[in-house]
């Protein structure tokens, strides 16, 4: 054997485990899921498993509840994403523009949230939510205001859901922005400021083309895990009030492990994939780097 053989070689060597538990953790699951959704398979039914090639996807593109629950985790994506990148690239901006030796107290103050599981976050969350005797409805009048139906009313409920996701996520998009921040070379700055430009204008026409590709990272993981939401709405609201928070992941959840339909909810759960490999394909396009 060649050295430039063996070098090859050692480096297939070191890609296995990781080659392994990718295809047994994500492809085998994909293909069985794919098979799975070709099937009419009702667990609690004694009758096999009958194929019905597309049936399951017919069937959901005419399921209204489907597409109430696919809406729900569209509003969600289009609430959450564009505010949580705003304020993670503000708090970027401000934590990259104070001296050093601060800055690590302050990026981990809001990283910390991101390190709590969902389940306590939710319950939390939930408490300070409650309309009867949660923290944030006390704030509320001691300062004259009326209660807020924060989870019981439809108008409220997938905004207080936003809010909470908003302060639970924010810090893993900052670090990132942080990081492609601070990997800015600090003469463009100089140079821009000899000539005269304004911070906007540096901010502008420095920061914002030269962190892109960052940016564009960001917003497509921002996308694809705001379109998988699930816990937040699970253990906050249920899904309610009438339906008006139960997304699609919680949908394929109940329709799966709480009917037993698992056929279907395989269909629905490619669906899923199909839409947002959509969207990130779109934002991809719109804002890759030329």
């Amino acid at each position: 054997m060649t050295k430039k053989y063996i070098s090859r070689l050692s480096g297939y060597i070191f890609l296995l485990p990781y080659i392994i538990l990718f295809c047994a953790f994500l492809i085998v699951p994909l293909v069985y899921g794919l098979g799975l959704s070709l099937f009419r398979w009702e667990m609690l039914s004694s009758a096999p498993a009958e194929f019905i090639a597309f049936g399951n996807f017919a069937e959901a593109l005419s399921d209204k509840y489907f597409w109430m629950s696919f809406w729900a985790s569209f509003r969600f994506t289009i609430m959450a994403v564009p505010i949580s990148i705003t304020l993670a690239l503000a708090v970027a901006v401000g934590i990259n523009s104070i001296p050093e030796k601060k800055q690590s107290f302050f990026r981990a103050s809001y990283f910390l949230p991101t390190l709590i599981s969902i389940s306590v976050a939710g319950i939390l969350w939930r408490w300070f939510f409650n309309t009867e005797f949660g923290l944030f409805n006390a704030y509320l009048q001691k300062m004259g205001f009326e209660p807020v139906p924060w989870l019981t009313d439809m108008s409220w409920a997938m905004k207080s859901i936003v809010f909470m996701t908003i302060w639970w996520t924010i810090g893993g998009a900052m670090i990132i922005l942080l990081a492609g921040l601070q990997s800015i070379p600090g003469h463009y700055y100089e140079a821009a400021s000899i000539d005269g430009a304004t911070k906007w204008q540096q901010f502008l026409l420095i920061t914002i083309p030269l962190l892109k590709p960052v940016l564009l990272f960001v917003i497509v993981l921002s996308t694809i895990g705001a379109f998988q939401v699930f816990g937040q709405t699970f253990i906050i609201t249920r899904g309610g009030p009438e339906l008006s928070t139960r997304v699609l992941v919680q949908y394929i959840y109940e329709t799966a492990f709480t009917k037993y339909r698992m056929g279907y909810g395989a269909s629905m759960s490619w669906l899923l994939f199909v839409v947002i490999a959509i969207f990130s394909m779109v934002q991809f396009k719109f804002l890759k780097q030329k």
